[in-house]
Parts: structure tokens; C-alpha cells; sequence
């Protein structure tokens, strides 16, 4: 089905990722609404803007929706985000032998220490090794979603 993310989430438990990666990107992300049902998100990508919605999903699958947008208007849209952002460094790491590739984010400011790996996948049941450099696996932990630590920084969390 078009528009649909498939992806699994893990924490990171070594840095080895910085030098396997060939590409880097700064990012800058907002959102105009979470409420649970929908995520509508701002993000500043390098110096491309990117509109995105997001719909409720069932931990590993979403409805996905994005468009290019100048960044001229992502700063705009920016003062309509609810407070909180999140700003991170994204590495991209291929996965050899695999089309896959691991999306490292290492978050800045009130998220800092917090590292989270992203792969997204052709199926649900798409069966991968994962790379050993990976931690626990939080997908569908909603803590670990973009917009709840926008709301909720990692910097508060207890435990």
C-alpha cells in the first residue's frame, strides 16, 4: 500500500555508526498537532523544509504522508508548532548485503544522550540481522516516537 511507513525502532549501544555512515544531516522538527490519532510535523532537513503526516499506527506500520516545502516556510511554520521541538544529527548507515539502511539519531538539547536507530522496511514480516551495534528494540514504545519527546524531553524522563 503507497503511504504506508514500515519501520522498527532500537537504541543505540555504540557509536560505530559515525564512521560506517555516508550521509549526515541536521534536523530541526516541530509539530502542529499530536494528538494520537495524528501526527502533523514540520522539519527543517538540512536547509529543505518537509511537511508530514502521520497517522495511527499499530507499532511497526503507519500511514505516511510528505511533501517538500521551501525553508522559508518550514521557519514559518515553526511558530504554529506546539512548544517543544526536537533537534538531532542523522546518520545514514547502509546495511551491507541488504537494500535496508539504519537511520541513527542523535539528539541535541533537552533530548541529549538519547540515540535512536530507525529501519525502515518493504514489509512487516521483512526478516533482517540486525546490526550488533544495535540495543533493545522500542518499536511501538511511544515514548521513543519523534513527537512525544518533543513534548516530553529526554532530559525529564525518571527511568
Amino acid at each position: 500500500m503507497e503511504n504506508v511507513e514500515i519501520e522498527r525502532k532500537y537504541l543505540v549501544k555504540s557509536d560505530i555508526y559515525r564512521s560506517l555512515a555516508v550521509a549526515k544531516h541536521e534536523v530541526k522538527q516541530g509539530y502542529l498537532c499530536a494528538d494520537g490519532i495524528r501526527t502533523v510535523r514540520v522539519r527543517l532537513w538540512d536547509d529543505q523544509g518537509v511537511l508530514t503526516i502521520k497517522g495511527r499506527g499499530n507499532g511497526v506500520s503507519r500511514f505516511e504522508w510528505e511533501k517538500g516545502i521551501s525553508a522559508a516556510d518550514a521557519e514559518a511554520l515553526f511558530a504554529l508548532c506546539q512548544p517543544g521541538s526536537v533537534e538531532k544529527t542523522r546518520y545514514v548507515v547502509p546495511i551491507a548485503g541488504t537494500p535496508l539502511k539504519v537511520e541513527v539519531d542523535v539528539f541535541h538539547g533537552d533530548n541529549e544522550g538519547l540515540v535512536l536507530a530507525e529501519i525502515e522496511l518493504p514489509s512487516e514480516d521483512y526478516v533482517f540481522e540486525v546490526p550488533e551495534w544495535l540495543d533493545k528494540e522500542v518499536t511501538g514504545d511511544p515514548r521513543y516516537y519523534n513527537s512525544y519527546i518533543s513534548a516530553h524531553p529526554f532530559n525529564t524522563w525518571t527511568s
